[in-house]
């Protein structure tokens, strides 16, 4: 019989081995194999010589072979040993019979009680599996970060509804909207992969905390601003561009969507993760529905909300109501955000993995000067390498495909193309409210699919369907029957459903990115596939404008579709031939 033993004590005795040839143990033949683990305690004092008078020790026996049947006296140990112990270089330990009698015996009476006690390890059933999935790793904290996006989404989603209308009475033109949204655009588009790294690089809480103050700051500059300018007297569209409060507002403008993106990846791509698990995929796919639930709810209320101010009050009176709302939710976000660490046991100051701290793409250190210039385009690349290198790059440029359709979804383009075919405003406003309520409805879906059919197939399914839909839905137009009512009712209609596929693919391809992008670099990826997806939207819009023509709306629908098309059979081919990291990464989908 093998024994090993283990010293607890510091050097200089700091790992020891001893072989015991024989065991004196009073027993019938008996032969026993398997495996078990015995303890033993002695009292530690210093050496003479070379023994020990009292040892503190760990005995563990493996894989041993015992024979019942061999009997030594303690005597017989003693002068085995006599030998050894004039020339040892290590200490030498006794063990007597009798300190193992009782408990050994007591343990091995039943071979068959040892097996099946220590050979066979308890297997989680299929349904305490799927139960053990759909079980959120912190509940409490995932509960405060709902309210936590409930009071900022319901600030942000009225904001996005507010400043467009209140500009637009100041002048019947597009182009001051226009231009806001384009600098604002180019702002996350420059600016995405450079705070989405400082923001990997530093601890979340803190970070999550300072980009609301930034954004709550930049929404109350830029309602100062349009109320400003509602009481000045009115001037025309050029010489109202060159105005310094318009040059502010555009500034502003364009730091509220780019720390309003940041904070909505890092709820949406890192904390959702850390809080719901990423290796509960039921969990972690109710999560997202939920937050894409909230933020769909939102965006119906705050504009249900200003709508309804802006009808019986004045234009100034709506942006002072707002901006006071600003003011109310910042310390309640902050309070919920703080709740949210503290209830799941401080999991969000955790370090995050992966991570690259101050490093360019190359593995260099950031430049250490003080051009903040070159900082910024290392940064900028540095987060497109990392987003060219992901591992689930198909799932995100699938994401991002669909970003080319700007016609055949609910926005301002199709809004301009029913206003001109005469349709009612009233069908319209049902249309915009239908693609909404779709958009909810899918956020219950997709849980559902992915607890169904694994979570890559439920991206396949989502993309999909859209893509059918949406090729019905212009068949129908070329057909030349949406000309009349009933046949545009019906492209319509079409439009609507699709939008579930739609919303399916983006809470799923949400989850997917969230599982194949380590945490430590799920900012800078995420803020720089919004960067891509703003690229890919402005080139659409680019398009649009150069064939602004209303007889140019089946040419731009088509692009539309074929963007959607091609981002199905790109994650169907993803899907259909996986790789070994792919394999990896989605191990735990049973149905992949």
């Amino acid at each position: 019989m093998a024994a090993m033993f283990t010293n607890t004590h510091s050097p200089p005795f700091g790992f020891f081995k001893f072989s015991l040839r024989q065991v004196s143990l009073s027993a019938s033949p008996s032969r026993v194999c398997t495996r078990f683990a015995s303890r033993r305690r002695f009292s530690f004092h210093p050496l003479n010589s070379c023994r020990f008078d009292n040892l503190v020790s760990r005995c563990s026996i493996t894989n041993t072979d015992v024979q019942f049947n061999q009997v030594a006296t303690e005597d017989e140990l003693i002068e085995d040993f006599s030998a050894v112990e004039s020339n040892c270089s290590v200490p030498i330990v006794h063990l007597k019979s009798e300190i193992l009698e009782t408990e050994s015996l007591n343990l091995l009476t039943e071979e068959t009680y040892v097996d099946s006690l220590l050979t066979k390890l308890p297997v989680l059933s299929e349904e305490e599996q799927n139960a053990l999935a759909a079980t959120p790793a912190h509940p409490a904290g995932l509960y405060a970060l709902y309210a936590s996006c409930v009071a900022g989404n319901l600030v942000e989603q009225l904001w996005n509804f507010a400043w467009p209308s209140a500009i637009a009475l100041l002048h019947p033109s597009l182009l001051p909207v226009a231009v806001i949204g384009f600098f604002a655009k180019l702002a996350i588009i420059g600016g995405g992969p450079l705070v989405g790294k400082l923001m990997d690089n530093f601890p979340r809480v803190p970070a999550y905390i300072c980009l609301n103050v930034v954004q709550a700051s930049a929404q109350l500059l830029s309602a100062s601003m349009i109320i400003y300018a509602h009481t000045i007297p009115h001037t025309s569209t050029s010489s109202m561009l060159l105005r310094p409060w318009f040059i502010v507002l555009v500034l502003a403008g364009a730091v509220e969507r780019l720390f309003g993106v940041a904070t909505g990846v890092a709820m949406e791509r890192d904390w959702v993760v850390l809080l719901a698990g990423i290796n509960r995929p039921i969990a972690l796919a109710e999560a997202n529905a939920v937050l894409s639930r909230i933020d769909l709810l939102c965006e119906i209320v705050g504009a249900s909300l200003f709508g309804v101010l802006l009808s019986k009050f004045d234009p100034v009176t709506c942006l002072k109501f707002a901006a006071g709302l600003m003011l109310w939710s910042l310390p309640v976000v902050v309070v919920l955000t703080w709740l949210t660490n503290k209830l799941s046991t401080g999991v969000l100051d955790r370090a995050k993995t992966s991570q690259a701290y101050c490093k360019t793409s190359t593995g260099e250190p950031l430049p250490d000067d003080d051009n903040m210039v070159d900082i910024g385009l290392e940064a900028i690349r540095h987060g497109w390498k990392e987003y060219m290198q992901q591992p689930v790059l198909p799932a995100s440029l699938a994401y991002v495909l669909l970003y080319f359709n700007v016609v055949l979804t609910p926005g301002s383009l199709m809004t301009a193309f029913l206003t001109q075919r005469g349709l009612n405003p009233s069908i319209i406003g049902v249309f915009s409210g239908l693609c909404a309520f779709m958009g909810v409805a899918a956020t219950f879906i997709s849980a559902d699919l992915v607890r169904r059919f694994g979570l890559l197939k439920a991206g396949a399914i989502g993309l999909l369907f859209q893509a059918s839909l949406l090729t019905v839905a212009l068949a129908a137009y070329w057909s030349g029957s949406v000309a009349q009512q009933s046949p545009l009712l019906f492209f319509l209609s079409l439009i609507v459903l699709s939008r579930l596929g739609h919303m399916s693919y983006d809470v799923v391809g949400a989850q997917i990115l969230q599982t194949g992008i380590p945490s430590g670099k799920a900012n800078l990826i995420g803020t720089t596939e919004v960067a891509v997806a703003s690229l890919a939207e402005s080139v659409m819009l680019g398009v649009a404008i150069v064939g602004n023509n209303a007889s140019h709306f089946g040419f731009l629908a088509t692009l539309s579709l074929l963007s959607v098309v091609g981002a199905a059979w790109m994650f169907c081919q993803w899907l259909l031939n996986p790789t070994d990291e792919q394999r990896r990464l989605f191990s735990f989908d049973t149905r992949f």
